[in-house]
This record gives structure tokens, sequence and C-alpha cells, in this order.
């Protein structure tokens, strides 16, 4: 129908990254404000912001179970968030567990990514590399059962790789430009 069902407001800058939760009831919202917000998709209410970061939050997702949501930000770190509900769905209370500090040179950090580092998200170690880009890689994301990893690529490809195993398992070709974004 085209109807709006919902204006989301409270970020003072540019919303740059979002994801729903796999029940389909919260959204959350990154900005360049530094902060993240949880909204309440049946109430179209703000039920927390997410503090904690130095810059911008340029890319967030939640977990396969919708209890964590991983935040990633311009100040070189990446923020795991507690989602834990209270006794009834409208209530959520936000933890920040913990922010983990990528341990590279300045160098390699401004440096074009050709490649996706894997963490773990409790301990905060690296699991793996998928490499295979050959241009930087501009989104990532797993799919909801935690079993694939997709990638989207500047070269204009798209990989998906097997989580357990860490291997590509297809290269997805015939964009004529850079893909942004994938899902």
């Amino acid at each position: 129908t085209g109807k709006c069902y919902h204006t989301f407001r409270g970020h003072s800058a540019e919303i740059v990254c979002l994801s729903f939760n796999p029940q389909s009831t919260l959204l959350a919202t990154g900005s360049m404000d530094t902060t993240a917000k949880l909204w309440d998709l049946e109430k179209g209410e703000e039920v927390a912001t997410l503090n904690g970061h130095s810059a911008e939050i340029i890319a967030l997702s939640f977990n396969t179970t919708g209890d964590r949501i991983i935040t990633g930000s311009f100040d070189h770190t990446v923020a795991v968030w507690d989602v834990g509900t209270g006794r009834d769905s409208t209530s959520c209370f936000i933890n920040q567990l913990d922010i983990y500090k990528v341990n590279e040179p300045k160098e390699a950090i401004q440096c074009p990514c050709l490649c996706v580092q894997l963490w773990n998200a409790e301990t905060g170690t690296h699991i793996a590399t998928l490499a295979g880009h050959s241009r930087e890689v501009l989104d990532v994301c797993f799919d909801y059962a935690g079993q694939r990893i997709a990638t989207a690529s500047a070269d204009g490809s798209a990989r998906v790789y097997n989580a357990g195993t860490k291997q590509c398992i297809a290269k997805l070709e015939g964009h004529e430009d850079e893909i942004s974004k994938v899902s």
C-alpha cells in the first residue's frame, strides 16, 4: 500500500547502517553521531541508545538469535552489546559487554581491505582471514543460520564462504561496477 507506519527520529547525524533482529520486532540503527539506537517496530519508539564509540558507527548487525548487536566504528573498535528482554516484549535492556580493539599497525587500518577478518565475538580472538577479492571489501554479512558469510566488493563480485571451513564456496560475478551491499 505504500503506507508509512513509523518515522524514527532521534539521531543527531546521518544514519549509515541498520539491521532488523531475526524476529523482525526490533530495528537497530548506527549513525555518524557515534551512537546506535534500538527501536521497537510495533510501537515505533526508541528503546535504547548505545553509547561507547568515539567515532562514527559504520556497521552494525544482530547475531543469528537476536540477543546481541555488533557495532563497528571509525574509532577502530568493534563493540558487542547484549540485548536482554524484560517481562514483556516492550522491555529491553542493553549492556555493553566489551569493545575489542584491532591491534594492527596504523598503516594496515588506513589501507583498503582486500580481505575479511573473522573474530570471535565473545573472546575477541582472531579466527580466520577470508581472502579472494582484488579490490576493497565493502560489505559483509552472515546468513541467519550462521552457516555462510557473504562479501561484497569494489571488484564487482560477491563471494560466499562456508563459516565452518572458511573456504569460498561461490564467486558471484556479473555486476559492471562495485557491489556496495550484500544480504
